[in-house]
This record gives C-alpha cells, sequence and structure tokens, in this order.
C-alpha cells in the first residue's frame, strides 16, 4: 500500500513539473532594446520549485546564473557599448529565446493627451511622416491605459519596430524626440510610452508620497473625478510606471500639466516631488526634459491659470537639477489643445537631451529663460536671460506680452526692447517699477526668441503668492 502511494506521489509530482512555467515580464520581448554600457536587470517568474535560471546575451555568451526564491529570481546582465540585434536566452526547465534585441538609449515618455497624441489621431504632415517612418533600429513600446490601487509587477505590452504601420499608432512626440536623437547620435533608440490624456501629475506619483504632505494630500481631494481618466493619487503609477521600475533606462520626457489647472498652488510642488519620487524609485539620478504647456485660450483666454501651471514649470526647471524645458509658445493652438506640431516638440526635447544628456557640442537647448532684473533710475526695468548669449532677437515690428507692475501689484501693459542682450521694459502707468511678467495669460502668444530661433519661456519676476 505505501509502495502504491509513493508511485502516485511521483507521478503527480512530474505532472507538475511538467505542466511547470518559467516566464518574463512583458517589458522582455522580441525588438527590445536594453540599455548600453550599464548592468541591467533581468527577472521573471517560475512555478518550478528552486530552480537555478540561467541567462546569457549573444552579445559576450558569459552566463549568469540565479536561484529562483518563492517563484521570483533576477540576474544583473552588464551590456555593452550600443549594437546588435543580438539573441537574450533564459534556461531553466524550459528555455526562452528573445530575437532581434538591440542595445542602446532607452527612453521613458509619459504624460497626458499631448504626450498619448498619436499621428492618427493629428499631426503636420502627417502621411509624408508616416510614409517615411522607416527607422528599424528606433523601437516602441506602449503600456495600455490602466489602473491599480495596489503596485504591480507586470504591464501589458510588446516591443514593436519603428515602421509606418506602428509609428502611425504610438506617441508622436516621442517618435520625433526618438527619430532626433537616432539621427544625431547614430544609435538605438528605446522608447516607452506610459502616458493617459486628461491626467493630473497626482495620480503618476506613489500615493504615499502624496499622503505625507498635508498639502499636497488635500489639493489632491479636489480634483475632479472623471471615469475615463484616474485622478486619484498612485493609480496610473502603480499600473503603468511601477511594473517598469526595474527596467534601466536613459532618462525621461513628460508633457503634463493642463490638468493641474485645478489645483495651481500645488503644482508647484507636485512636479517637483514626481521627478525626485521617480529618480529614487529608479535608484537613478536620470535626466528628466518636459514640455511646457502650450498657449490655449480655454474658457477665458485673459486668464492666467495656465501660465501659473507655465511659471510651475519654470520653477521645476531652475529648481530640480538635471532637467530641461521644451518651451511651445510659438507652436501652439488656441483652439486646439492638441496642437498638431509635434515635430518641434520632440527636436526641442532632443535638444535637451544632445546638449544636456550626450554632450554634443555647439547646441544650444533653449530659448530665453529668465535670469535676472535689475531697476534703473529711469523708471525700467532690465531683464536679463540665459540662452542669450548670441543675441535676442523679436518677430515683428515691437515686443508682446510685457507687463509691469509697482508696489500696488496692478500690472499694466508695457514697452520693451531689446538692448544688446537684455529686455528693457517700461510703462507711463508705472512711476517705480518693481516686477514684470512676460506672456502671463493663457492665449499668449509672444514674440520674443533667442538668435537660434527658440522662444523664450513666460516669466515672473515677482514670487507674489498664488491662489486658486
Amino acid at each position: 500500500m505505501m509502495k502504491k502511494l509513493l508511485l502516485v506521489c511521483i507521478a503527480l509530482l512530474g505532472v507538475v513539473e511538467g505542466h511547470a512555467k518559467l516566464w518574463l515580464p512583458s517589458i522582455f520581448n522580441d525588438h527590445m532594446v536594453l540599455q548600453q554600457q550599464s548592468e541591467v536587470l533581468v527577472w521573471g517568474w517560475t512555478t518550478a520549485t528552486d530552480e537555478a535560471v540561467t541567462v546569457f546575451g549573444s552579445w559576450n555568451d558569459e552566463k549568469v546564473v540565479a536561484k529562483a526564491y518563492q517563484g521570483t529570481w533576477s540576474v544583473k546582465l552588464p551590456t555593452p557599448k550600443w549594437g546588435g540585434p543580438y539573441t537574450l536566452t533564459i534556461e531553466g526547465h524550459e528555455k526562452i529565446v528573445l530575437n532581434n534585441i538591440l542595445v542602446g538609449e532607452v527612453w521613458i515618455c509619459s504624460g497626458q493627451s499631448n504626450m498619448e497624441w498619436t499621428p492618427e489621431m493629428g499631426l503636420l504632415n502627417a502621411e509624408e511622416e508616416i510614409a517615411t517612418a522607416k527607422y528599424p533600429n528606433i523601437r516602441f513600446f506602449t503600456v495600455p491605459k490602466h489602473t491599480s490601487t495596489a503596485p504591480q509587477d507586470d504591464t501589458p505590452g510588446k516591443w514593436a519596430v519603428c515602421s509606418p504601420e506602428t509609428m502611425r499608432k504610438f506617441s508622436s512626440v516621442a517618435y520625433f524626440f526618438g527619430r532626433e536623437l537616432h539621427k544625431n547620435l547614430a544609435i538605438p533608440i528605446g522608447l516607452i510610452n506610459t502616458s493617459w490624456g486628461g491626467t493630473p501629475v497626482e495620480t503618476w506619483i506613489q500615493r504615499e508620497a502624496i499622503e505625507r504632505n498635508e498639502d499636497l494630500l488635500n489639493a489632491s481631494k479636489k480634483l475632479e473625478q472623471y471615469d475615463w481618466w484616474p485622478s486619484s493619487p498612485g493609480l496610473a503609477y502603480n499600473a503603468m510606471i511601477h511594473p517598469l521600475l526595474n527596467f534601466k533606462i536613459a532618462g525621461c520626457i513628460w508633457y503634463q500639466g493642463e490638468s493641474n489647472r485645478q489645483n495651481i498652488p500645488s503644482y508647484y510642488k507636485s512636479f517637483p516631488l514626481l521627478i525626485h519620487t521617480w529618480r529614487k524609485a529608479w535608484h537613478k539620478e536620470f535626466p528628466f526634459y518636459f514640455v511646457q504647456i502650450a498657449p490655449y485660450k480655454y474658457d477665458n483666454p485673459q486668464d492666467n491659470d495656465a501660465a501659473f501651471v507655465r511659471d510651475a514649470q519654470l520653477h521645476t526647471l531652475k529648481t530640480v537639477e538635471h532637467t530641461g524645458m521644451a518651451v511651445t509658445n510659438d507652436i501652439g493652438n488656441l483652439e486646439n489643445i492638441h496642437p498638431v506640431n509635434k515635430q518641434d516638440v520632440g527636436r526641442r526635447l532632443a535638444l535637451w537631451a544632445l546638449h544636456g544628456t550626450y554632450n554634443v557640442d555647439g547646441i544650444v537647448p533653449s530659448g530665453p529663460i529668465y535670469n535676472s532684473m535689475r531697476q534703473t533710475k529711469k523708471n525700467k526695468i532690465v531683464i536679463t536671460f540665459d540662452y542669450a548669449e548670441n543675441g535676442l532677437k523679436k518677430k515683428g515690428n515691437e515686443l508682446t506680452g510685457f507687463t509691469i507692475a509697482g508696489e500696488d501689484r496692478v500690472f499694466h501693459s508695457a514697452k520693451a526692447k531689446i538692448v544688446d542682450n537684455t529686455v528693457v521694459v517700461s510703462s507711463k502707468a508705472v512711476k517705480d517699477p518693481i516686477a514684470v511678467r512676460f506672456a502671463f495669460s493663457n492665449a499668449a502668444l509672444p514674440n520674443l526668441y533667442n538668435n537660434e530661433n527658440l522662444p523664450a519661456s513666460a516669466f515672473r519676476t515677482d514670487n507674489w503668492e498664488v491662489t486658486e
């Protein structure tokens, strides 16, 4: 009887082992891009007991072995300088071979609808851009829109080779950013699009990080709730960012902000918090380049709630290291919150990366950024700028968009004149000016540029309190 029972147990174990499964997160599949010259983590799961898993890449054939613990295994694998295609082999009780893998630069691309927007949804010269999108060394991964109340270890999705068929359904901004890097660096580029139209910044931040700050928590409760996108803290982060944290990246690009017009004062804190918490979660002070939201008339073009969002973005540029901001006040559309010129958005983000991450010589990454002000004895204010070393210029007969105020904090339209690499601002209505604002309304269309033909950012010289 005991012998028969033993044989049954052995047979059952054979069935279990025969149906055991070895698998990887979806971010590991054919056509993927791995970050070059780094130690990447390769991880996965198994249902086999105490399984030894061997991993090796064809770029060096050095096998690395991991012992599964409670069904989870991981190995660290060194990657070479860019190149490929390669294979990645994972072998345990079964064998998985991933093909057509490249080693290059990997970027996270996130935000709301202007990052999500695809060529099919609306793009300048869409037919031509789609037809010429033949870059086999650019690869796409799109994280589908979904939420979770708890951090997830995996997300659906798969890598695709850039082609007219795949590019037309991928983020336009991400594609043009990647294309610019690829053309200038001549290396493979991997783009991970994880974005969701309408989402406020809070839903992309760990809930615990929001809850630790009473002001941010209270501000998050004021956000409108919608059925078609998440607003509560952490919901998008848990499902669409957390599963990617172990995947080695070069950096991040971001296009978001419109939805935080609902709680402007907190955006000065929540946007930097997103950057800090993502970097901490990835264990890397990676570069973070973002888009300053474009002009749009909203309900009232003369309101300035969107202007304060832009100011919060400028504040982030100035206070958070390794960031860059693409200014878009000359390529927006007052009638369309999704302007179709995504080419220049991607190119301007790429300028920051080429300058700040890849140290390409001769690149000016930005238009004029406010640096400082000084008052003159002739009731004028002189404004100095960064990224204006080669000169300033205006497009049109007169500079527009400048206002000036005195102690009463009432702003009046001002005359502005370029003098060398500065702008001198004045108004007969303000005898003792103390503050200047530029392009400070929702629908402002200013005309100040540097000689690299990049537009100046909206700014304010005052630090007067922002109210809801």
